[in-house]
């Protein structure tokens, strides 16, 4: 990483906190300066130094920076990545020291941590890490952001924290940014579940490549992957596994024949999905109390993986039937006399496949309210738009996150796909740029015995427009229109 060159009258100080915010900075901490895309935190040295810093790690030679001479200074050719591996030092190198399963993929990745945290927490005391939420135990922590996975000092303090609470399972949802930009670098992982992979944060990474291959990290780390069977890029996820410490398990699920955990069937009763599945020669059946069958396979990743974990399966498979659900994951707000369901679909194929797992079975139709975040990969606004119009019977398209991108460019791109698909406006689709606006005017819309799906925002607490972060409750915006309505 690079060697300390403490200046003439310098001391050895205690370290008390690891930061990568000057802001975040506090009496005795060490300010680590990493240069991003739009600052480079070596300008903010003195900056962390007058907040308390007490010693500095950067990339710029001493002589380039504004550093007092008493305060020592260390040079690395990575600030970032040296991140993680400091902050992990600082507490103790928690997950060394408890069993962590990463959940990686597109689409599932939160539910399927929510009910992989849910199966062990029955045996374990359990931690989790994820989009919609903390808890160490049953205990539910704030979040903030709309990160998937925390900065590094974030996740190694969680974790020293769960440790500290006597957790002895962690479940950490591991998103691709989280691998690329080394926030999991020093995270140390028994098991490793792939749910699927489809086109998503191609702004960050580039190239479909290097996001498959910023996801098959935790393959390669993990000393045990569970894999999806069914997704096409299943080999190559079981290839990066393989190598892993020169003797990688693997454990597949899906409905493919030759899956260690088979999907045998799966039947929708109202709002639950009577299951059966066959592991190890055992069919195990249950139900889960959500909709949608692709539920299905993410109870099946969890399990396969709780099994792993040292859970007997069968009393898993029971479990599964007391599921409380996931915030902002297919979560029913009303039923009668039409049904309100929040999600957090926001990818063209996570948004197909909630539409489907709503469609009323006596006729209803589905209203749809979607938008596509701005400053994000452009493609999913066209999907977004097409698959909204080709599945739902009337499409609101409204903001999402629209940063500094003008809403209306949002919305009239995927207003051009819905018409593409031979829909109409103010016919088959709305454009409202307000959010709450296009909330009352789908449930103004809907009729008894239709759905009306919220998607794209789910569990998130702020809404990012222009300059503004505001705060957001989807929840419970959907719920004051109801009420007032």
């Amino acid at each position: 990483m690079g060697a300390a060159v403490p200046p003439a009258g310098a001391t050895d100080p205690v370290i008390t906190a690891v930061a990568q915010s000057h802001s975040q900075v506090t009496a005795g901490a060490l300010f680590v300066a990493r240069r991003g895309a739009a600052f480079d935190a070596h300008e903010l040295i003195p900056a962390a130094v007058a907040n308390g810093a007490v010693a500095v790690v950067g990339e710029r030679p001493r002589h380039q920076v504004d550093v007092p001479p008493t305060i020592p200074y260390i040079q690395v050719t990575d600030a970032r990545a040296a991140l993680p591996h400091l902050a992990a030092a600082f507490f103790g190198h928690p997950s060394r020291r408890m069993s962590v399963t990463g959940v990686t993929g597109t689409d599932g990745k939160t539910t399927t941590s929510y009910l992989l945290h849910w199966l062990l927490s029955e045996h374990h005391t359990a931690g989790l890490i994820s989009t919609a939420g903390v808890r160490l135990g049953l205990l539910t922590l704030p979040t903030e952001g709309h990160f998937t996975t925390p900065e590094a000092t974030e996740v190694q303090a969680l974790l020293a924290r769960f440790m500290a609470g006597g957790v002895t399972h962690v479940v950490l949802e591991s998103s691709s940014h989280g691998f690329s930009q080394h926030r999991l670098d020093a995270v140390d992982y028994d098991v490793g579940v792939f749910t699927n992979l489809s086109s998503e944060h191609l702004d960050h990474h580039g190239t479909w490549e290097n996001y498959r291959e910023a996801k098959a990290t935790l393959m390669r780390r993990a000393r045990t992957s569970v894999i999806n069977a069914d997704d096409p890029e299943a080999a190559y996820f079981t290839a990066a596994a393989l190598p892993a410490h020169g003797s990688g398990r693997v454990l597949t699920y899906g409905s493919r024949a030759d899956a260690d955990l088979r999907i045998d069937s799966v039947t929708t009763t109202g709002p639950r999905l009577a299951l059966a599945y066959r592991l190890r020669g055992t069919t195990l059946r249950g139900t889960l109390p959500m909709p949608g069958r692709y539920n299905a396979s993410n109870a099946a990743a969890a399990l396969a993986a709780a099994a792993e974990l040292g859970v007997e399966p069968a009393a898993a498979m029971a479990r599964l039937a007391d599921f409380p659900g996931v915030p902002g994951r297919m979560q029913l707000v009303q039923e009668q006399p039409f049904t309100v369901v929040v999600d957090f679909a926001h990818t063209p194929p996570a948004l197909a496949k909630a539409i489907e797992a709503v469609k009323p079975a006596m006729g209803g139709r589905v209203v749809v309210v979607i938008g596509a975040a701005g400053e994000r990969d452009p493609g999913k606004r066209a999907g977004l738009g097409s698959v909204a119009a080709q599945n739902a019977d009337l499409s609101v398209f409204t903001e999402e996150d629209s940063r500094s991108e003008p809403i209306d460019a949002l919305l009239n791109e995927m207003a051009r796909c819905a018409r593409a698909r031979g829909c109409a406006a103010d016919r088959d689709f709305l454009l409202v740029p307000d959010r709450t606006a296009a909330i009352e005017t789908a449930l103004r819309a809907a009729r008894p015995g239709d759905v009306v799906l919220l998607a794209g925002k789910g569990h998130e607490t702020t809404l990012e427009r222009l300059s503004e972060t505001l705060p957001w409750d989807e929840v419970g915006v959907v719920s004051e229109l109801l009420e007032r309505l």
